[in-house]
């Protein structure tokens, strides 16, 4: 609210309820208020309206989705932008006509690649195939393109990943020592780092990228947790990842060394606002 006017309006609906059916309900009270925004839930899947085609009508199409059981990196950002503290009007509409469009681009490119139009295979045959494009041609091809970028795409995830583990592989192999140049002690017994570790790693390390050169960012692993540090002193860990157990854990090392339950590695992206406090104390 303000001055005494809404500014979002929210619209809940019944866990199992289709969504679509309800647009026009929250489209005839966004009319009648000053609101800027509508959000349009059934406590899983969250839309979010404005009014980019029309001032004061709502748009058809939302600029904004995200599923609560499948949150991204990116979604949590989107979200961070209506927190009270932070909340700009400006700022938002300024950033959903790109993020509304990206998000149409990107499910275009979803169905596209699990079922290949005749306009989308035809788009590469006419850079790749001399012949004529029948449809008996364009069919043919259907399978190939499909294989191709599902090919492309886990090529590149993998090559990520592979940056990744051996980034983090040469900075394990280096000598571990604290700001005052004291080799740390480690418990005794095989330390082994999985992969799981490194990926939570990476994941930290993406977190505070924009706060923070990633190059001050490094891990040291013991026999119980994970360490995340900044500019590779042990007094600056930021927080450890406890992934030896089946009750995996993040420890953050704020005031009261508090500790969440991870039940996935994008659980980390959950416990952003806290991670970016905790390395901002050991900032220069």
């Amino acid at each position: 609210m303000k001055d005494g006017e809404p500014l979002i309006l929210i619209e809940a609906k019944p866990i199992n309820d289709d969504l679509k059916k309800h647009d026009s309900q929250l489209f005839r009270y966004f009319s009648s208020t000053k609101a800027k925004f509508a959000i349009l839930t059934n406590g899983v899947i969250y839309k979010f309206f404005t009014d980019l085609d029309e001032t004061n009508k709502m748009d058809s199409k939302p600029f904004f989705v995200f599923h609560l059981l499948e949150l991204r990196e990116n979604n949590i950002a989107e979200l961070q932008k209506f927190r009270k503290n932070v909340f700009d009007i400006d700022n938002i509409l300024n950033t959903a006509s790109e993020l509304r469009y990206t998000n149409d681009i990107k499910e275009l490119l979803k169905k596209e690649i699990e079922s290949p139009s005749d306009e989308f295979i035809v788009f590469f045959l006419s850079h790749i195939y001399e012949g004529r494009k029948t449809q008996n041609v364009i069919d043919s091809f259907r399978t190939i393109v499909k294989k191709s970028i599902n090919q492309f795409i886990t090529e590149r995830v993998n090559d990520k990943l592979q940056a990744a583990l051996d980034t983090s592989k040469a900075e394990a192999a280096s000598p571990k020592t604290d700001h005052e140049g004291n080799a740390e002690l480690k418990d005794k017994g095989e330390i082994v780092t999985t992969e799981e570790e490194i990926e939570g790693y990476v994941h930290v390390k993406m977190i505070l990228k924009d706060v923070i050169d990633p190059e001050r960012i490094y891990y040291r692993d013991n026999l119980r947790y994970l360490n995340v540090l900044i500019d590779d002193n042990i007094r600056k860990w930021v927080c450890r990842l406890l992934f030896n157990t089946s009750n995996k854990r993040i420890q953050l090392n704020d005031d009261l060394k508090t500790q969440y339950k991870i039940n996935s590695l994008e659980d980390i992206y959950l416990y952003k606002d806290q991670i970016i406090e905790v390395a901002n104390k050991f900032l220069d």
